[in-house]
């Protein structure tokens, strides 16, 4: 019996994916529910799995080809023993002998098993999704036939030159440019990004923050939160819960432009902006308002765990309210953030530096960091937005103010 491996419903706005990776060449066997192929889509990554037991006999859509919802990419014979294996119980282990099929295959090509599963390591899995390849597309020169991320990139560089053989030729060899191809994930990005410069009004307003209440409170309390609930109290967490407070005072910046109305939105789903191996990611805490200090760093360290993992699901990147960007944790100093359509307002966070400032009629040295606001201009007015970084700005600088929502 054939088995079809059929691209499954991701998301209702997803229509498209990318064959990313196959993890089975023809004429290998697969288990049951085992890991057949690697599928991207403009937002999430997920594996395949094998819907039944058998070989591998056909590829219908190579590593680096997209394909649509439900159409068909691979399919799997179900030999003798899968069928066996489904109806009646397994037998107890011991040795078995080999068909004369694989008897015959495995004596005319002895490494062909390995050939066919080279080992690969975490830079060249990376390497790997970005470029679109599948392992078995790559000629691995590690040792014991390791797939090196300088073999992904020269089998990157190899399909550039077949793409555009005249000009990419000659740049390459003046070392003057490479031409990779554009992944669905980027070209997402890219288009996300345009569109929102193109359709919405946006503004920039920053403000600075003195972080020593802040940071003398995190030294204070940070053992005992650590040991009480196995995660570490960050910066992040003060800022969501300053942000809810600002946002509660000037809902305008929790608002979306919906055709010739404004929707003002009654909840705080706070998107945090995230790096992962495909680009950058906005996984949302739901109803921030409700989420404790705890609560908040738990879920977001689980977000960028799983964001370098490329396993966040597509429910946890859709809906927020507004966003919260922190390009400090790069050493970024100041930005103009790019506010997530179709929301209204996004936080940049930068980096902490020691400057002098002015307390008391006294110059002392205080870590400051600088925040920015870019606002939609069309339904946030310029005293909403510096208004929204003030209540921020209060907020952190004196955090008993958000536990006593004051």
């Amino acid at each position: 019996m054939t088995i079809e491996l059929k691209v499954p419903e991701i998301g209702e706005s997803v229509s498209e994916v990318l064959v990313a990776q196959w993890h089975k060449s023809v004429g290998d066997r697969i288990e049951r529910d085992e890991p057949v192929a690697t599928l991207e889509s403009d937002k999430v990554t997920l594996e395949l799995a094998a819907p039944g037991a058998g070989r591998l006999v056909e590829v219908r859509v190579v590593a680096g080809q997209t394909s649509s919802v439900g159409q068909v990419i691979g399919l799997i014979e179900q030999d003798e023993r899968a069928e066996t294996s489904t109806a009646q119980a397994p037998a107890p282990p011991g040795p078995t002998e080999p068909d004369e099929e694989t008897a015959r295959s495995s004596e005319a090509t002895p490494s062909a098993t390995a050939n066919a599963a080279p080992r690969v390591g975490p830079a060249a899995r990376r390497a790997l999704r970005e470029a679109g390849l599948g392992a078995e597309q790559v000629t691995a020169t590690g040792p014991g036939g390791r797939v090196l991320k300088e073999d992904v990139e020269r089998k990157a560089r190899e399909l550039a030159r077949q793409a555009a053989p005249g000009r990419a030729q000659e740049t390459e060899a003046a070392g003057e440019e490479e031409v990779v191809p554009m992944s669905p994930f980027r070209q997402t990005i890219a288009e996300r990004l345009v569109q929102a410069q193109q359709n919405a009004a946006l503004l920039t307003t920053f403000n600075e923050i003195d972080m020593s209440a802040v940071m003398a409170l995190r030294g204070e309390v940070q053992q005992r939160f650590t040991e009480k609930h196995q995660v570490k109290l960050g910066l992040l967490s003060f800022f969501v819960k300053a942000a809810v407070e600002a946002l509660k005072e000037f809902p305008a910046v929790n608002s979306e432009v919906r055709g010739q109305n404004i929707v003002y939105k009654n909840h705080y789903d706070i998107g945090i902006a995230v790096g992962s191996g495909r680009g950058l990611v906005v996984p949302v805490l739901r109803a921030a308002e409700r989420l404790s200090f705890a609560e908040i760093e738990q879920t977001i360290g689980g977000f960028a765990r799983r964001a370098q993992e490329n396993t966040l699901e597509l429910s946890e990147l859709v809906g927020g309210t507004f966003t919260i960007s922190n390009g400090g944790v790069y050493g970024s100093l100041m930005s103009t953030p790019i506010i997530n359509p179709p929301q209204s307002g996004i936080l940049g966070l930068h980096a902490i530096q020691e400057r002098p400032v002015v307390r008391a009629g006294q110059i002392v040295a205080c870590p400051m960091m600088y925040v920015a606001l870019t606002y939609d201009h069309r339904v946030i007015d310029g005293r909403e937005a510096v208004g929204f970084l003030k209540r921020v700005k209060e907020c952190v600088e004196q955090p008993a103010r958000i536990l006593l929502e004051t």
